[in-house]
């Protein structure tokens, strides 16, 4: 079985890469997931957001991952039409070899008017 830090990194490569089906494979249907613009409380739903956040991403490029037992922590600048580079840490807890809890930090700030669109 993979080790969480191989798991977290997978999943990183299917949603950076479009490979939708493989990264929700890797989730918790009760997936919880917390970050400055979002709060939810299922796999599904964060792969609709994903979906959405997608369309607009155009790389990512990962600077770094630490692992202590079942946490894994992923530092990267994400890259997107609006915002050209945005650096992000995401905050995972593996359980029984998929993920089950991710904390997003990043400065929103940049984003909001993205977001106030797609509201209205």
């Amino acid at each position: 079985m993979a080790g969480p830090a191989e798991i977290v990194e997978r999943y990183f490569d299917a949603w950076t890469t479009g490979d939708f089906d493989t990264a929700r494979s890797l989730l918790h249907d009760d997936l919880s997931f917390q970050g400055p613009i979002e709060t939810l409380d299922s796999a599904d739903a964060l792969m609709a957001s994903i979906k959405g956040l997608a369309q607009v991403v155009t790389g990512a490029e990962r600077r770094g991952v630490v692992a202590a037992g079942d946490e894994v922590v992923v530092r990267y600048d994400l890259h997107t039409a609006p915002v050209p580079s945005a650096p992000v840490a995401e905050w995972y807890r593996v359980a029984d070899g998929r993920i089950a809890a991710i904390e997003a930090y990043f400065d929103a700030r940049p984003f909001a008017p993205m977001f106030e669109q797609r509201r209205a």
